[in-house]
């Protein structure tokens, strides 16, 4: 067995243990390490298939942002875990049938592109061996599909500054913080000094 051999089957058997593991820890906290350790070996796959760029994407976004964002706001939020899962066996018949109508699109979808009646140098975008990959997909990015990816860049920004306003909605029953009076503020207004006597209160 090659060394490439070797780390294919290594990586893919860590990614679907991990991926099981998953599902199937009864800690919230711990199913996002298991997250984030399959995010790396599939890292590691794609850089087996030279898909480098994949891999950083892999690393730097999921595990670096979405991963890490999971596991802070499943350790800040004081979400009731066994209230969600009470309700596992009553979604699940619908669950099941949303699993099966995916997974006989994905195998129609491979059947399909298995079995067309086209070359099989038509169905990759051949490019010269010479040019990296992390080149190759910057041309196709801001080449071919500059407004697809300024259009899908517009989106995002909406969605950020949809997401801020929502954030910074007028509440009822909360108090603004005004800096300048906090700052115009002596610090004899802001504390007294008493001399209570033994066995004695302080008035308010």
């Amino acid at each position: 067995m090659t060394v490439q051999a070797f780390a294919f089957y290594l990586f893919a058997t860590i990614v679907v243990a991990s991926g099981a593991l998953t599902i199937l820890a009864r800690n919230p906290v711990h199913s996002v390490l298991w997250l984030i350790l399959a995010f790396f070996n599939a890292a590691g796959l794609m850089v087996l298939i030279g898909a480098e760029f994949i891999a950083m994407l892999l690393v730097i976004v999921y595990v670096g942002a979405v991963a890490v964002l999971f596991l802070f706001v499943v350790m800040m939020l004081d979400i009731d875990f066994a209230q969600l899962r009470a309700g596992f066996t009553r979604f699940l018949p619908m669950g099941s049938l949303v699993a099966l109508i995916l997974l006989s699109e994905m195998v129609l979808a491979i059947g399909v592109w298995n079995f067309a009646d086209i070359g099989p140098d038509s169905r990759l975008a051949i490019i010269a061996s010479d040019v990296p990959n992390i080149e190759a997909i910057g041309r196709a990015l801001y080449g071919r599909y500059l407004l697809i990816f300024e259009g899908a860049g517009l989106v995002l920004l909406v969605a950020m500054v949809g997401a801020i306003v929502l954030t910074h909605r007028e509440r009822s029953g909360v108090r603004p913080q005004n800096v300048s009076q906090q700052i115009k503020r002596r610090p004899e207004d802001a504390t007294r000094n008493t001399q209570p006597g033994v066995g004695q209160g302080i008035e308010l």
